[in-house]
């Protein structure tokens, strides 16, 4: 067994659905969740959320989100947020996406950041749809041009949406119906001529036991990530389970490992242990 130690690492939840009441099991989920990263996440750069931060987008679900946050502060890493359709998808596009970006700390759908020499990018809706996301042909421009950035020094690519590619991951399947990129195949195009892309997605709370929380692309396609949820799971009997999971993620110069874990039972999910070889531009 490799005993090097990771470059950096990172963990990743989504789908917390965080509601005005404190004793909900969404907020109860997140805070147990928070708290597991406290206490296993040495070393972190990072908590990448990968959207549907609350139920609805109200005002009163974000104060709880800073008061569970606040209450996690010492020792949390710092949290990294995408835009889900719960977030701006049920009411007024500008008075929600405004709220985002007050509690996010962001000033845009989609954002960037290199931490410890790898790259992050967070892609986001761009019009309030119920359920979809719309990627606008200047974001998918500045997504072409930000893979570009160092894409030859042969390093992984670490890439966040809400929802994922058609046929792809858990729940994606076109008869499952919670795939939803309104521009899925310009996307998916992009991400063929970076197979070193790494991309985690939400919005369909597939449990990490279901059969395809993982889409190996091989050399011809990003590889693709469902991270559960926090809140609540779903399964491939297509039914409600009670449940609060995600990711942890640890790079090497070699490969990514990114490791399932069941937050409510504060244990490592042994059916989704995967190892992604570094691929090369």
């Amino acid at each position: 067994m490799a005993t090097d130690q990771p470059i950096i690492s990172f963990q990743v939840i989504t789908d917390t659905h965080v509601t005005t009441d404190p004793g909900h099991v969404h907020n109860v989920n997140f805070d147990r969740a928070l708290k597991d990263i406290t206490r296993h996440a040495d070393n972190s750069c990072g908590i990448m959320h990968a959207g549907d931060i609350t139920d609805h987008g109200d005002p009163e679900e974000y104060r709880e989100l800073h008061r569970i946050i606040g209450e996690n502060r010492e020792g949390l890493p710092e949290i990294r947020f995408t835009l889900g359709n719960h977030d701006v998808g049920l009411g007024d596009w500008k008075a929600r996406s405004s709220l985002y970006y007050e509690n996010s700390g962001t000033r845009s759908p989609y954002h960037d950041h290199w931490l410890g020499g790898y790259h992050f990018i967070f892609l986001g809706t761009e019009q309030g749809l119920r359920l979809h996301c719309d990627l606008s042909p200047v974001q998918l421009q500045w997504l072409e041009e930000k893979l570009a950035e160092q894409a030859a020094a042969d390093k992984p690519i670490f890439l966040f949406l809400h929802q994922p590619l058609k046929n792809t991951v858990a729940g994606s399947m076109e008869e499952q119906e919670w795939y939803g990129v309104v521009q899925d195949e310009e996307l998916g195009h992009i991400l063929s001529r970076y197979p070193q892309a790494i991309l985690f997605t939400g919005h369909t709370h597939w449990e990490l036991e279901a059969k395809a929380v993982m889409f190996d692309g091989g050399e011809q396609m990003a590889t693709c990530f469902n991270a559960a949820s926090t809140a609540y799971l779903w399964t491939d009997e297509d039914e409600h389970k009670d449940g609060s999971q995600g990711f942890y993620v640890e790079v090497y110069a070699d490969r990514v490992l990114v490791k399932g874990r069941d937050f409510a039972a504060g244990k490592w999910v042994e059916a989704a242990q995967f190892v992604v070889p570094l691929k090369k531009h």
